[in-house]
């Protein structure tokens, strides 16, 4: 890892190809690697060995040949959809408590490969894996390296939870791809508002006014919008991010327009930046999410389509038919939500709470089946298993990570950590808020992505500097490696477990590390 601030891909020049100025040095700061190509082939490469490793025996297992766990929710709503053109209809089955779109996804793997494991998950095989090639990518970004963008792909390969998450017909690895790829937006954002302030600069317009200039359109920031639409689309969740990658957005408009020297920078953003941010990340993000209602608003017959009628409820009258009629509906189920609290003395046995998920220390098993009926392990009992777990050599340095990238962003002003906690903290904290609710490990799944890019970041820092001494170097890249291969060590053990391949009672006990693992 070379330095903290970024700078866009081009080097910067002063007007009349001068050497750039210390304002458009500062603004531009370290460039992109230049190794383009090679930084495509290592993306391709360890990308396509993720997907590999995502579809391996991908319909495995079942339950006699039907879903899984909460698979059994989903997939029946998704064959719905594809028998009816996009929405359920199901009155005998009022379940319908998530937006639509994931099993919308899940529906085209359907209609592709038929009402069978492979179908319900293959289209979160393809989510899964693209979080391998956009984390690759996002790595690269803030470390200007290729070799630590390469890391955090394997390390992404390497995590339980996005593997397995990424072969379950399930709903949170669709929004975990949508949030990153908005993350992805935000950060090249960021580097195209430093860009054109640097030309502001460098052509001597940027001072015109103590706010500074206004800065064109956007495409990034309302990329990000669009992915945070589909992310609330997935869950309703997303919403957490829009707020947060909204006020992270502003946060850089401002340190990038200080950084011009403009003589008044908060005031500079809410003139030229604040209406649209909300714009692109607020209002486009909501038109899209409303988009993905689309078979909805066009049915007659979808669940609760009619809900105020049916309700009796006469509330909202002031809005548009079939949008009065999606917000009521949108009310009674997070209503359904907040209050799906634990039974007293009754818990669901798989429950967790937030602050056990950095670590991963309460997993969730998704599948179990012993007995002589299961072959395939050398002995007459078998067991067959899945189980969500985060792998340890990465969840459990959790605690460490988030202290080190706080102190980072405090003391140190240093941006890249303070983006990666910002997509943490809002996948988060928000759980913290009513902690009665009923809730499950599996929530945590786009935790993992930005825990990946935390782990990346510091070492980075064990990396050492490009121009370092050979000695500092090379400890570095040996430090980086043994853990690396640390990583991948504790996966191929965990193996087992993430894909359901029999095993002898005696591994499956060795697989439960923790007390709270059983």
């Amino acid at each position: 890892m070379t330095a903290v601030l970024p700078r866009p891909r081009r080097a910067g020049t002063g007007p009349a190809g001068q050497p750039p100025s210390d304002r458009e040095a500062a603004l531009l700061g370290t460039p992109m690697p230049v190794d383009r190509m090679r930084a495509l082939w290592v993306t391709l490469v360890i990308t396509t060995i993720g997907g590999v490793l995502r579809l391996w025996n991908l319909g495995h297992p079942t339950d006699g040949g039907s879903p899984v766990f909460d698979e059994k929710h989903y997939v029946p709503q998704a064959w719905q959809m594809l028998r009816n053109g996009g929405y359920e209809d199901n009155y005998g089955y009022e379940l319908v408590v998530h937006p639509p779109l994931a099993k919308q996804l899940m529906a085209a793997g359907e209609w592709l490969l038929g009402y069978n494991g492979w179908g319900w998950r293959l289209t979160a095989a393809v989510a899964g894996t693209l979080i391998i090639l956009l984390v690759i990518r996002i790595a690269r970004r803030l470390t200007r390296s290729t070799l630590l963008g390469a890391v955090a792909g394997v390390l992404v390969i390497c995590d339980g939870v996005l593997h397995l998450q990424s072969r379950m017909g399930m709903l949170d690895i669709f929004q975990a791809l949508f949030v990153v790829a908005a993350f992805a937006c935000v950060l090249l954002d960021r580097d195209q508002v430093r860009e054109r302030l640097a030309t502001a600069a460098g052509e001597g317009w940027a001072w015109n006014t103590p706010f500074g200039p206004r800065l064109g359109f956007r495409w990034w920031r309302f990329g990000a919008g669009v992915m945070l639409g589909l992310a609330t689309g997935i869950k309703w969740s997303g919403m957490y991010w829009v707020i947060a990658f909204g006020l992270l957005t502003i946060a850089f408009d401002v340190a990038a327009r200080r950084t011009a020297g403009i003589a008044r920078p908060w005031v500079g953003m809410l003139r030229r930046d604040l209406a649209p941010a909300l714009w692109s990340i607020g209002v486009i993000s909501v038109l899209v999410y409303l988009s993905t209602w689309w078979a909805w608003f066009a049915s007659e017959t979808a669940t609760d389509r009619h809900y105020a009628e049916i309700s009796g409820d006469g509330s909202l009258a002031f809005l548009p038919g079939a949008l009065r009629e999606l917000v009521l509906y949108t009310l009674n189920v997070l209503d359904f939500h907040s209050s799906l609290a634990t039974p007293d003395g009754d818990p669901h046995p798989w429950e967790s709470k937030p602050w056990t998920w950095p670590m991963g220390l309460r997993p969730m098993l998704y599948h179990h089946e012993s007995g002589n009926q299961i072959d395939g392990c050398g002995q007459s009992d078998c067991v067959q298993a899945t189980m969500l777990i985060g792998t340890p050599a990465m969840w459990w340095l959790a605690l460490p990570v988030l202290g080190w990238g706080l102190w980072r962003t405090v003391f140190r002003a240093d941006w890249r950590y303070a983006a990666v906690l910002v997509g943490y903290a809002a996948g988060l904290l928000p759980w913290f808020v009513n902690l009665d609710r009923q809730m499950y490990f599996f929530y945590a799944t786009p935790l993992a992505p930005f825990l990946i890019l935390g782990l990346t970041l510091v070492l980075g820092h064990l990396l050492g500097r490009a121009k370092a001494s050979f000695e500092r170097r090379g400890t570095g890249l040996l430090v980086v490696s043994l853990y690396t291969g640390l990583v991948v060590a504790n996966f191929v053990w965990l193996w087992p477990i993430l894909v359901g391949e029999p095993i002898t009672p005696e591994r499956w006990n060795a697989e439960l590390w923790l007390p709270s693992w059983r």
